[in-house]
């Protein structure tokens, strides 16, 4: 009788452990963690944490964490352990946070100054780097990170020369991203200043390398300004700020080399206004690529050749708000938020992924967003 009541008891106890795993994983399923940096000009608090429910697609913020002037562009470690963003315009700063694995709350853990004003942050895949981007003194500065996320001191900050055509924009060089390739080999540095994206083989030490092809020269005037790459590795897309265009790219992945494919204007032939590109994504399955117009105030749609890497356009989505900074995708290709800079909200839409196209379901007020990023 004894042992029978021991086995009752142990099926108890494994029923309800198996009963509280499910619902864990039910829970994370339905929902994910989004964080949102903003710029300080807008009355913005700092990072905004938000619980985002994939069911009714609505956002919940759930912490909110003041982190100095203009917290904007962030970036995880591979493990998703850590969050890194960038403060500031002139002397600005790189802030390393913790994740809380239970809920994603914050915890800062340090910061460096980032020497310069910094427009873009980005982790290398194996977690040992964090590159920033100064759009103001166009430098790339490199940090490598501490067994327990902290950010070292700087091993290396290259300051660029150059100009180019556009006298008001590009007088000088302006560093706006820096992106590795999928396995941390090579990193791609836009320079929006100099028509340039810099290409670096990258050293276990952290030294950047000038790769055997050391750059790509975009149009005369573009101003290459984010840079993002197909799942294929094949295929890379940067977006060109100063003539709202997206040049499709052929990469040798041995060499790192970019050979131009197309280069297509990113607004509809009939718009007449002054519009910027800014972020550029594609689709999980490497179907679609997305851009934000600003100005046109839209996100352009294109269908993607899997063996050529040309695109087609499908079409323009506005985003419902003003000047589109950012935008995500989220990890299932499910949804794509719209971070509108100038009209404090975020705009949610739901993703056809046989078509490409969108469709709004919801909204949400925030002051100036400029980035959003999935846990």
């Amino acid at each position: 009788m004894q042992t029978i009541k021991n086995n009752l008891r142990l099926l108890l106890v494994l029923c309800i452990s198996v009963h509280t795993v499910e619902s864990y994983a039910q829970k994370s399923a339905d929902s994910d963690i989004l964080y949102t940096g903003t710029f300080s000009t807008r009355g913005s608090k700092g990072i905004y944490v938000f619980n985002f429910d994939r069911k009714s697609g609505k956002l919940t913020e759930i912490q909110t964490v003041e982190s100095g002037t203009s917290p904007s562009f962030m970036d995880f470690s591979p493990d998703k352990k850590y969050l890194y963003s960038i403060n500031g315009d002139r002397e600005g700063l790189v802030v390393a946070y913790k994740i809380n694995p239970e809920n994603g709350f914050l915890t800062k853990i340090n910061e460096q100054s980032s020497k310069g004003g910094p427009a873009h942050v980005s982790v290398d895949p194996k977690g040992r780097f964090v590159y920033i981007s100064n759009y103001g003194g166009g430098t790339l500065n490199v940090f490598p990170l501490n067994k327990d996320g902290s950010l070292a001191s700087a091993s290396e900050i290259i300051k660029y020369e150059g100009s180019g055509p556009n006298l008001q924009r590009q007088k000088a060089p302006h560093t706006h991203s820096a992106v590795p390739s999928k396995d941390g080999k090579f990193l791609y540095v836009s320079d929006l200043g100099t028509d340039k994206i810099m290409i670096y083989h990258v050293k276990k030490n952290g030294r950047l390398q000038p790769a055997n092809t050391p750059f790509f020269t975009s149009t005369p005037g573009a101003g290459p300004r984010h840079f993002t790459f197909h799942p294929s590795g094949k295929f890379a897309f940067s977006v060109n700020e100063l003539t709202s265009t997206i040049t499709s790219l052929l990469v040798n992945r041995s060499t790192g080399a970019l050979t131009s494919i197309e280069e297509i204007n990113m607004f509809p032939e009939d718009f007449k206004g002054t519009t910027y590109a800014a972020d550029v994504h594609v689709s999980p399955d490497g179907k679609f690529v997305y851009a934000s117009n600003r100005g046109h105030d839209s996100l352009v749609i294109f269908a993607i050749d899997q063996t050529t890497g040309k695109l087609t356009l499908v079409g323009h989505e506005s985003t419902g708000g003003k000047y589109p900074r950012n935008f995500m995708i989220d990890s299932k290709g499910e949804f794509v938020l719209a971070a509108n800079q100038n009209s404090d909200n975020i705009l949610i839409f739901k993703r056809d992924k046989s078509t490409g196209k969108l469709t709004r379901i919801g909204e949400y007020n925030v002051p100036a967003p400029v980035c959003i990023q999935q846990l």
